[in-house]
């Protein structure tokens, strides 16, 4: 009678965690850096390498907020007594990165890229905050790369339920605006819009815009010179 031998093969089970974030210091845009710890629970199998993929959300409805924010976050999720239908979570951004090959744990970088545009919602969210946490989740997937015990690269998807949630501070991102655009916001005007103001700016002799901006509100508020 012959003896029939089988092998179970494991194949990698990668589990994630954030452990912090940073402001690229030496970006010339604002970045934050997430780290993010993997552990390979089945650590005989030698990983080469993972292409990684991060969706990473904001989860609004996870905090509370003050009247003055309350106020500033009427555009993203409208009136607050609405809250219980229109606080859902927003797309902050989508990151990538190879993660070079380990065994049981190693850390990697995932880099969004930001921005002070008060148009995109994640910003206008995070402008809305006075102090505090922001609760993130990160929705993992892409594609490990390993050799079974013959040497044979072995291609495995990331699970879809691989996630994590980390509360980042909001200072985090105040001090990374801050830096790269000290007392200073944008606002962004449709081109004929701008051109009046142009015109109203250049008559009136103004020598900055922000002279200009401050005559307007004036004559709003019913203020004189």
């Amino acid at each position: 009678m012959t003896n029939v031998q089988f092998v179970i093969l494991l194949m990698p089970d990668l589990n994630f965690q954030v452990s912090g974030v940073e402001a690229s210091q030496r970006g010339l845009t604002p970045l934050l850096h997430f780290k993010i710890e993997i552990v390979n629970a089945t650590p005989t199998e030698k990983i080469q390498s993972v292409m990684l993929h991060a969706q990473i959300q904001v989860q609004s409805a996870q905090r509370a907020y003050t009247p003055n924010e309350k106020e500033k976050l009427r555009e993203l999720f409208g009136r607050p007594e609405d809250w219980g239908q229109t606080l859902r979570n927003k797309l902050l951004a989508h990151a990538n990165c190879i993660v070079p090959g380990f065994a049981d744990r190693t850390e990697a970088v995932l880099v969004v890229p930001c921005t002070f545009d008060l148009n995109v919602a994640a910003t206008k969210y995070f402008y809305a905050l006075e102090e505090g946490e922001v609760p993130l989740l990160f929705l993992f997937s892409g594609t490990v790369f390993y050799s079974d015990p013959d040497g044979r690269l072995q291609i495995q998807q990331i699970s879809w339920e691989k996630e994590a949630e980390w509360r980042m501070p909001v200072i985090a991102w105040r001090e990374m605006m801050d830096h790269h655009y000290p007392n200073t916001a944008f606002m962004w005007l449709e081109r004929d819009v701008f051109d009046r103001l142009y015109e109203f700016k250049r008559q009136q002799g103004f020598a900055t815009w922000e002279q200009a901006m401050e005559r307007l509100l004036a004559k709003c508020n019913g203020e004189h010179d």
